[in-house]
């Protein structure tokens, strides 16, 4: 069980990190506007659905990227979406982290992250 100890003290430390507490935070703000919510969720379907065609092998075709470029400029305008996009991602760069620190720790092959 050590194993499974130690996971449950890097979830403590990572919910009590000032990340995921300014992460928090700005879902918090997301949450409590309605129009917000439903710009950042159709903002992260649309990111969703590009990330699955490449994974898929298909193009993306420039219109598109243009598009979601339009509408990322358009949500960091909104002082909210901007904090929660940033938050998440300093909280995603740690989890990316970590995930290579154990990768590399039982030699997973990470080649295909590059």
């Amino acid at each position: 069980m050590y194993v499974y100890d130690k996971a449950h003290e890097l979830a403590k430390a990572l919910a009590e990190s000032p990340e995921f507490k300014a992460l928090k935070a700005a879902k918090g703000k997301i949450d409590s506007d309605l129009k917000a919510k439903e710009m950042l969720n159709d903002f992260k379907r649309k990111q969703f659905e590009l990330h699955n065609l490449q994974l898929m092998g298909q193009k993306i075709d420039d219109q598109k990227v243009s598009q979601m470029q339009g509408l990322y400029q358009v949500l960091m305008m909104n002082p909210d979406i901007a904090e929660y996009l940033g938050a998440e991602i300093k909280f995603s760069q740690i989890f990316s982290d970590i995930y290579k620190i154990i990768g590399e720790a039982v030699e997973i092959d990470l080649d295909f992250m590059k």
